[in-house]
């Protein structure tokens, strides 16, 4: 396939049968925002493989704060996507620190808000070096053709895709994870940086992480707790961290 940027950029669907629609989503990939905005809501599909988490490099071209979120306009050199980051109780301080015009690094997922694309922001952060913009575009390059390649092969296991060049970034690895990935590790660090006494609450996190079912967000505050990453607090329904 000869893509280029003006033209259709960066397929990501499958020619044959083997998308697995019902693919269970794992890891954090690179992506343009083109790609996001072709996509559809929910897990992001790429050859038949489903990623829990999305990430992109753009720049800040608006910030439209209110008491409940934080809207960002991000744009790369293939298109624009508001992003929205949803507060806790109005907490402004917790926001991102990023500014107009200036690169970040974004983690999120897709969603379709009044017929139009957004993505519900998880983590973001400001970019240090310009280096990192052009490493985004490389990885971004890697992951797709990799996809493809394991698409046309018949495996489409995200361990394998991950364990054969693919960016360290599919899975946020930090010293801290804990072996975490995916949903349970962006609600572990939800958990983690909430920053108060009591921890957060159940309805937090559910408000927080819309696209996680209530039982499946259940199955994984079950699995952290029984592992020591997280405890309850001043009842059952609150969670603080175990690390420091």
């Amino acid at each position: 396939m000869n893509d280029t940027f003006g033209g259709n950029p960066f397929n990501t669907t499958t020619d044959g049968a083997g998308a697995q629609s019902e693919q269970k989503a794992e890891g954090v990939v690179p992506v343009l925002i083109k790609q996001i905005l072709q996509s559809s809501e929910g897990n992001f599909q790429m050859w038949g493989m489903a990623f829990g988490i999305i990430q992109t490099v753009s720049i800040v071209r608006n910030v439209d704060s209110s008491a409940t979120k934080i809207t960002y306009l991000l744009e790369d050199h293939t298109g624009q996507i508001d992003a929205h980051y949803w507060l806790e109780e109005g907490d402004t301080q917790k926001a991102p620190d990023v500014m107009v015009n200036c690169y970040a690094r974004v983690y999120g997922t897709v969603r379709q808000l009044g017929g139009k694309k957004t993505m519900m922001i998880f983590k973001m952060i400001p970019v240090a070096s310009l280096n990192e913009v052009t490493t985004h575009l490389l990885e971004v390059l890697n992951a797709r053709y990799k996809a493809e390649e394991y698409s046309k092969k018949g495996n489409s296991g995200l361990n394998d895709f991950s364990h054969a060049g693919v960016p360290t970034s599919f899975h946020m690895q930090t010293d801290d994870n804990h072996g975490l990935e995916g949903k349970q590790l962006v609600v572990f660090q939800a958990i983690k940086n909430h920053g108060s006494e009591e921890g957060i609450s159940r309805m937090e996190l559910q408000r927080k992480f819309s696209h996680i079912a209530s039982h499946e967000l259940q199955n994984i505050l079950d699995y952290m707790t029984q592992e020591g990453h997280i405890y309850t607090s001043i009842d059952a329904e609150h969670f603080l961290s175990t690390d420091a």
